[in-house]
Order: structure tokens, then sequence, then C-alpha cells
């Protein structure tokens, strides 16, 4: 498997590090991939980490020209369905997540099955809190964006999300469901961006096997 990294920021050098240790081939880093080599691309998986300006520029460009891609750009959310349907159209592999760290997927699934056990009984109001380093360019992170979707649709509510920025932060999630008599919470901290890396790495790998466009967190498990 040949992999092509875009964006080749602090994540894409992280992104390089994990596939010289797994001895899968980069064959390219790139900081506008539209002006990438096409028939290279079309031997290989792009992992984009750019910009959500930069993706929305380019995502037809990663559609018509790579054999897969993987993005954990975040902050297109409002295009997502216009993006899912051009990639489903030109028949390209998409694994996409607004967070690849397997442990923030596992977090994903716990916060599922907590709010669909309290959407049932009623009486607890939930809140997520995130933190990022200051560069982060979008607030609410995707991956709060992503707990609130889950829970929203667990129990039928506005989660409200608060976002700090501060110093160099890789991310810290905490969820809340606020009762009467008492609180659950639970916390995810990632101690760097290398956990991002390693899923967004696994993610490469499994489009070799995918057919169509997936969220990391329906298959990561699988």
């Amino acid at each position: 498997m040949k992999v092509v990294i875009s964006g080749y920021g602090k994540m894409g050098r992280m992104v390089e590090k994990i596939l010289l240790e797994k001895n899968i081939e980069c064959a390219g880093k790139s900081e506008n991939i539209t002006e990438f080599d096409p028939e290279t691309a079309h031997e290989s998986v792009c992992i984009d980490f750019t910009v959500p300006e930069a993706f929305r520029a380019n995502y037809r460009f990663l559609a018509e020209n790579f054999k897969a891609v993987v993005v954990g750009t975040t902050g297109w959310n409002d295009i997502r369905d216009e993006v899912v349907s051009y990639f489903e159209k030109c028949g390209t592999p998409m694994i996409y997540a607004s967070n690849f760290s397997i442990g923030v997927n596992a977090f994903f699934a716990v916060t599922d099955y907590i709010s669909s056990l309290l959407g049932k009984t009623g009486g607890y109001s939930p809140y997520i809190v995130e933190k990022h380093h200051c560069h982060k360019l979008d607030a609410p992170s995707g991956t709060a964006r992503s707990l609130a979707d889950i829970v929203d649709a667990n129990m039928g509510t506005d989660v409200d999300i608060q976002s700090v920025r501060c110093g160099e932060i890789p991310g810290i999630h905490t969820i809340g469901f606020e009762g009467l008599n008492d609180r659950i919470t639970m916390t995810h901290e990632a101690f760097s961006r290398e956990g991002f890396a390693r899923g967004a790495v696994e993610a490469a790998i499994k489009t070799e096997s995918i057919s169509g466009v997936h969220e990391f967190k329906e298959i990561v498990f699988k």
C-alpha cells in the first residue's frame, strides 16, 4: 500500500512517523494536494490533515484522483452530505472521523450506551466541555460535535458545549450528565497527537477491504 499525506504540519509529520514504523510506503507529502501527480495518486491512499478551507476546496480532487481517502480534517460538517455524495459518485472509498483515536472511538461507544439509558429514564441534563491548544481553528471541536450528536439522538435535547483554547493541550473532552441527586462524568484526555495519527493509518489500511463511505467509529471495532 502507498500513502500520500495531504497537509504536512504536526499531524502530517506524525502520520509519516507511523507509516515508517509500519513499513508502509509514503508516496508523497503535499501542502497543496491539487498539484500532486495524478498517476501516483491513482495508486495511493490519501490521508488528509489540512484545514477546513483546504478540504472544502480540495475534496473533489481527492475523490476524482486517489485510490481511497482518509479524512482527519474537521470543520466541514455542514457540507457532509455533499462530500459523501461526491465520493460515492466517484466510487472512491472514504473513511472520515472527527477523531481517529481508538480511545475516543471507545469513548463514543460508551457515551452512546449511557445516554441511551438515561434517555429512557429521563431526569438528566447533559453537557460537554472540550479543551484544545490555541492553534485549533474550529470550536467546538469535531469530537465534541460528534459526542453531542450521539447524546442528542438518544436524549432528544440540545447539549451545551463549552470550548477552551489554551496553550498546547492535545485534546481533553469531558461529558457530564447532571441529575437532581447525582452526576455522571466521563473524560478522555489525549497525551499527544500520536493516537490520532495511529488511528488514521489504521483507517488507511482498512480502505483496502471496504467500499463506499464510512465514519471511522462505525468500522473501527469490526
